[in-house]
């Protein structure tokens, strides 16, 4: 009996492997390896790449810039509108992030948001836009992250730490944050690889505009509705290698953190 339901939950594992590694398997059979090398290699390409990755960088670490502190004081404060703010981070959950682009679209509408873009800063249909886009849908993601890592440090440390005469800031400087960490450090891993495969807000606020604002799943998408196959594979390929590379990273900390 224990041994027929190890099989079991084994074979559900397989399963899922399987459907993915399927799915992979199957983009080999329509490009070569020169073809990849020559389409990876294109001026248009490269510009989708390096724009990806500057906007992923910058995004990830406005994303960090409020996680870390909201993250902490969701864990450790209590205080008004605690429990309306955990809630709105579930927000990028259950609206679509093509709804957060038009939401963007709207509020860049309005008096405040026509101020903020002719007078200021334009966002949309420019790069600023991109990660404005990926800070939106990941930021809630990470505060998430965040708070769960601060969850898991006692406070009892930053007690005894403020005893001994530290200041509150102090005990978190030097207590708290060291102790998390490879926790924010994995937070901020998974955050980059969710703003480098982020398309729906993207192409909402910034639009589709080669060598301007053609991030790489904008740009497999114009590959698509191009009916160019062979280059949609070889950025696909591309988006799962910088993706797959950001996740051994989380499990390369995970597993040092245990060690």
């Amino acid at each position: 009996m224990n041994n027929g339901f190890r099989r079991l939950t084994i074979l559900a594992a397989w399963s899922i492997f399987l459907v993915f590694g399927l799915l992979v398997a199957s983009l080999a059979g329509f490009t070569t390896l020169p073809r990849v090398l020559a389409i990876a290699l294109s001026p248009r390409v490269l510009y989708s790449v390096k724009l990806s990755v500057g906007a992923a960088c910058l995004a990830t670490l406005l994303s960090l810039a409020f996680a870390v502190p909201a993250g902490y004081a969701l864990s450790r404060f209590e205080f008004a509108g605690k429990k309306a703010v955990d809630l709105i981070l579930e927000l990028p959950m259950v609206v679509t992030p093509v709804a957060l682009g038009a939401l963007l679209l709207v509020f860049f509408n309005t008096r405040i948001g026509a101020f903020i873009q002719q007078d200021r800063l334009a966002f949309v249909f420019a790069f600023p836009g991109i990660v404005l886009a990926q800070f939106v849908t990941t930021v809630g993601i990470a505060t998430r992250m965040v708070k769960t890592t601060f969850d898991e440090i006692p406070s009892r440390f930053e007690g005894v730490a403020c005893t001994l005469g530290a200041t509150p800031a102090q005990a978190f400087r030097t207590v708290a944050l060291p102790m998390a960490k490879p926790g924010i450090l994995a937070a901020a891993v998974l955050t980059f690889a969710k703003c480098i495969g982020e398309f729906g807000a993207t192409i909402m606020v910034a639009g589709s505009m080669p060598m301007k604002t053609e991030t790489l799943p904008i740009s497999i998408f114009m590959r698509l509705s191009g009916a160019d196959i062979e280059g949609m594979v070889v950025l696909i390929l591309i988006l799962l290698t910088v993706g797959m590379s950001s996740l051994l990273v989380v499990k390369t900390l995970g597993r040092s953190t245990h060690d």
